[in-house]
């Protein structure tokens, strides 16, 4: 069965950092296509950042670029995002996501890019 399970949110200062964890199994720890998006309450959900591993091409909001960077250690199936320099408005739910694709996404931030999802993990940062 496939399944994504993050962890790593928690609270934090503006100007710190955390790093987020995306365990994965079954299908999705071959997924080609894995990315991070986040919703803040009232908002719609917002890509992140992506990454197709068969290349390493990873891909930012504009919002995040310089600051987010996502990776993957195969060896252990695991997705991260590390948050550096982090604002308030930073303030969401971080959700994991794969895609079931083997070719590079045409948009790898789009919302509907990706058909697995896991259930999310809180990210408050505070002024």
């Amino acid at each position: 069965q496939a399944q994504l399970v993050e962890s790593g949110g928690g609270s934090v200062q503006a100007g710190g950092s955390l790093r987020l964890s995306c365990a994965t199994s079954g299908y999705t720890s071959d997924s080609k296509n894995m990315g991070w998006f986040r919703q803040a309450p009232g908002k719609e959900r917002e890509g992140v950042a992506s990454i197709y591993t068969t290349t390493g091409s990873t891909y930012y909001a504009d919002s995040v670029k310089g600051r987010f960077t996502i990776s993957r250690d195969n060896a252990k199936n695991t997705l991260y995002l590390q948050m550096n320099s982090l604002k308030p408005e930073d303030t969401a739910m971080y959700y994991c996501a794969a895609n079931s694709g083997w070719g590079r996404m045409i948009s790898p931030l789009a919302r509907y890019e990706y058909n697995f999802w896991g259930q999310g993990t809180k990210v408050t940062v505070t002024s």
